[in-house]
């Protein structure tokens, strides 16, 4: 059953949801805090009884996570929009890529060059960091090469309304600070009819890229989504170093980030989930932190999809190799 109409849900409802990544550098697990605080998660929809069951199931999905999360959701065929914290400033990492895309497209009007075609094409699908700095640089102002300062990146984030999100004016495109609700705002635009921003070449370009994200890397916002929906994705993740010039907080941290989009067969929605505080005991393998943000993002996204779709059959994205500490050290 799809939540169709007001009468169906009253009827159910008993009469009535960089350049390269510098900092990401492998290191010491650090000490696991205590269980995080939970944001109140507040949801409104055309169907009250859905927005009641969303903003009670992902509280129950996240009261549990030692994670720092916060989330955006929307459903256009609903009406429904479910936010926690989603204000709140997360590092990147490779979610910014999708950023980089959108001013890529923006400043050329959809049509690329060849081998921006590829470089694009890499950064998405296989989320190569050397295809976004490459990228970012031409998208920036190089009077201090050492330093590109992302002037016609943040061209587009004006256009965007994206006003939460702070790039990295000396070009470590991974440290950008995004919030879930920006995020979730490209998302839309991505996956929208609105030709201001970005035409519909741009959109599809988009769009298609991230439907084509290796398997390795579906992981997270995509998890129980509906088996006939097209899904869209893109995914971040590093661990912060232990060098003193970064903040306490952040030492050894692992930031865990994933974004989706649905469409086709009557689908149009957007999650966006930022993590950061995804600490491991001392003594595990450091890259349990990725594994727990993982697991954070995953629980949130279910509990999402099975109350706004319960009647789908949900999708089971494969995990990363965890022990793999290459492909663990910046995504």
């Amino acid at each position: 059953m799809r939540w169709l109409s007001k009468l169906t849900a009253a009827a159910i409802g008993a009469g009535a949801v960089a350049g390269s990544i510098a900092a990401a550098t492998p290191s010491a697990a650090a000490p696991q805090s205590a269980k995080a605080a939970t944001s109140t998660v507040r949801c409104t929809s055309h169907h009250q009884e859905l927005a009641n069951k969303l903003s009670s199931d992902i509280s129950k999905a996240l009261e549990s996570r030692k994670s720092l999360a916060s989330l955006s959701f929307y459903d256009r065929p609903t009406g429904t929009k479910c936010t926690s914290d989603a204000s709140k400033k997360y590092d990147a990492a490779s979610t910014a890529k999708t950023i980089i895309l959108g001013a890529l497209l923006y400043q050329n009007d959809g049509t690329l060059t060849g081998t921006e075609d590829a470089l694009a094409r890499k950064m998405i699908i296989d989320s190569d960091n050397d295809s976004a700095t490459t990228l970012w640089k031409q998208l920036s102002d190089l009077k201090d090469p050492a330093k590109p300062k992302p002037v016609r990146i943040q061209e587009f984030l004006d256009k965007a309304g994206m006003k939460e999100t702070v790039l990295d004016q000396e070009g470590t495109w991974g440290l950008t600070q995004i919030t879930a609700g920006d995020q979730a705002k490209l998302l839309r635009i991505f996956s929208g009819d609105d030709d201001s921003v970005l035409g519909g070449k741009s959109r599809a370009y988009a769009l298609d890229l991230m439907h084509q994200v290796q398997s390795s890397q579906r992981w997270g916002a995509t998890a129980g989504a509906p088996l006939d929906s097209v899904i869209h994705v893109k995914n971040g993740w590093m661990q912060r170093s232990q060098n003193p010039d970064v903040e306490p907080f952040d030492r050894g941290d692992w930031k865990v980030n994933s974004m989706a989009a649905l469409t086709g067969n009557g689908y149009d929605s957007g999650l966006a989930v930022l993590t950061e505080n995804n600490r491991v005991p001392k003594g595990h393998p450091a890259n349990e932190g990725w594994g727990e943000g993982i697991e954070t993002i995953e629980a949130v996204s279910r509990a999402i999809y099975r109350d706004v779709y319960p009647d789908a059959d949900g999708y089971h994205p494969s995990r990363p190799n965890l022990l793999n500490t290459k492909s663990a050290a910046a995504g």
